[in-house]
C-alpha cells in the first residue's frame, strides 16, 4: 500500500472513529466489560498491578497464503515477548491484560485436535482463577475468530470478531479503537503482516492504550519461512521502547520485507544458467523487479544493492548495474578489500565486478576505496 492510500485509510478511520465516539449506540459486535472492583481479585493474587499489559491487538489467518499472525502494541516494556503466539498451519493467540504465556502452547495443543476457536478460550479459562481478568484473542486452523473480554479488565476493555480475525483490548481510550482496527484491517489489502500493522495504526490514531504507547510487535508464522527453512518464523518484529512504536515498527517491516525480496531475487538468479533461453529471460526480469521492489523499501542493504546490480547487468543494462553498484560500495567500502573467494560466498561474483570495472568511473570508485592492507 502506497503513502497516499495509508493516508485515506486512516482518514475514514479517523472519521468512523469520532462518529462511533460521539454516538454511544453505534457499538456493532463490540463487546464490552463493565468496570468492576478488583478487591477480591487482589485478595486472591496479592498486588500484581505492574504485570498488567494494558494493550491492542490484532489475531488474523490470511486465507490466500495459509499464513497467521498477530500485532501489538501497548504502554508496556517488550509486549511482543507475552502477547503474541502462534504456530504454523495450526492458528493464533494473543493473551493479554493479565497475559498467560502458558496460553498460547496450550491453545495450539487444543486447535490441533480441532477444537474452535471459542471452545478453546472457554477450556482455557475453565480452570483459570484469573479469568476474570484475562484478555484473549484466538483464531483457529479453521480461520474462525474468537475473543474473550474477562469483567475485571480494566476499562475501556472489549473485542469484536471479523472474517478470520479478532480485535482487542483494554484500558482503551474507548470502543473507536477496536472499530478503528477493524474497519482498517477490513478494508487494506496486501501480506498479511502489512494489514495488521496497519491496523494497529488505526488503532493509536483512535487513542489506543490510555496511558501512551511504548512497545509493539508483529509476528507472522508460515511454514519453513525462517532462517534456512529451519523455523516458522515468516516476520518476527518487536520494537522495546520507543516514542513511537508503531512507526518503528513499519520501518523495520520494510526492511524485512526488503530482506525477503533479496531471498526471492537470489532464488531467481541462481537459476538463470541452467535455464533455457526463454526461460533465462523471465527469471532475469522476475530477479529485476523483485529486487527494485526490495531497493523501494530499503535503500539502506548493500548485498540487495549488488543483488540489483547483478540483475540489471543480466538485463544488458549496465548504466544501471553501474549505478547499484556504486551504491552497495558507498554503504559499505569493505567489499573492496574482502577476497574474491570471500565476495564469491557473500553472493558477489568476481565476474560481475570485472564487469563493472570496465567503466572508468566505477574502477576510480572502487580503487579508490580500496587499501593497501587488503586481507589476502
Amino acid at each position: 500500500m502506497d503513502f497516499r492510500t495509508t493516508r485515506l485509510v486512516l482518514l475514514f478511520v479517523f472519521l468512523t472513529s469520532v462518529a462511533i465516539a460521539s454516538d454511544p449506540g453505534v457499538a456493532g459486535d463490540i463487546r464490552a466489560v463493565p468496570p468492576k472492583k478488583t478487591e477480591q481479585l487482589d485478595t486472591l493474587t496479592g498486588n500484581l498491578s505492574q504485570q498488567l499489559i494494558t494493550t491492542f491487538s490484532i489475531v488474523a489467518y490470511d486465507p490466500v497464503t495459509g499464513d497467521y499472525g498477530i500485532a501489538v502494541q501497548s504502554k508496556y516494556f517488550a509486549v511482543g515477548d507475552v502477547v503474541p503466539f502462534a504456530k504454523a498451519n495450526i492458528g493464533a493467540l494473543a493473551t493479554q491484560a493479565r497475559g498467560n504465556p502458558l496460553h498460547g502452547p496450550e491453545a495450539m495443543k487444543l486447535i490441533a485436535k480441532a477444537v474452535p476457536a471459542q471452545q478453546v478460550i472457554e477450556r482455557l479459562l475453565a480452570a483459570d482463577p484469573l479469568a476474570s481478568s484475562r484478555q484473549l484473542g484466538v483464531v483457529d486452523a479453521a480461520g474462525r475468530p474468537a475473543t474473550y473480554t474477562g469483567d475485571q479488565c480494566l476499562p475501556w476493555a472489549g473485542g469484536t470478531i471479523g472474517k478470520h480475525y479478532a480485535a482487542q483490548g483494554n484500558l482503551l481510550a474507548g470502543p473507536h479503537v477496536i472499530k478503528a482496527m477493524a474497519a482498517t484491517y477490513e478494508a487494506t489489502s496486501g501480506d498479511l503482516a502489512t494489514r495488521l500493522v496497519l491496523a494497529i495504526e488505526a488503532g493509536q490514531a483512535a487513542g489506543g492504550d490510555a496511558r501512551g504507547r511504548q512497545s509493539a510487535a508483529v509476528l507472522v508464522v508460515r511454514k519453513k519461512a525462517g532462517y534456512l527453512g529451519l523455523n516458522d518464523r515468516h516476520i518476527n518484529l518487536h520494537v522495546e521502547d520507543h516514542v513511537t512504536p508503531i512507526r518503528e515498527l513499519k520501518r523495520l517491516l520494510n526492511i524485512r520485507h526488503a530482506q525477503l525480496a533479496a531471498v526471492e531475487t537470489a532464488s531467481y538468479l541462481d537459476r538463470v544458467d541452467g535455464a533455457k533461453k526463454a526461460e533465462r529471460k523471465t527469471l532475469i526480469k522476475r530477479a529485476r523487479r523483485a529486487a527494485e521492489r526490495g531497493i523501494r523499501l530499503y535503500k539502506g542493504d548493500d548485498y540487495l544493492w549488488w543483488l540489483t546490480a547483478r540483475a540489471r547487468w543480466m538485463d544488458d543494462d549496465r548504466a544501471g548495474a553501474e549505478e547499484a553498484g556504486r551504491a552497495a560500495l558507498l554503504l559499505s567500502p569493505s567489499w573492496t578489500r574482502l577476497p574474491e573467494k570471500t565476495r564469491a560466498e557473500l553472493g558477489l561474483p568476481e565476474t560481475l565486478v570485472a564487469a563493472l570495472r570496465q567503466s572508468d568511473g566505477f574502477r576510480a570508485l572502487w580503487d579508490s576505496l580500496a587499501t593497501k592492507d587488503t586481507v589476502e
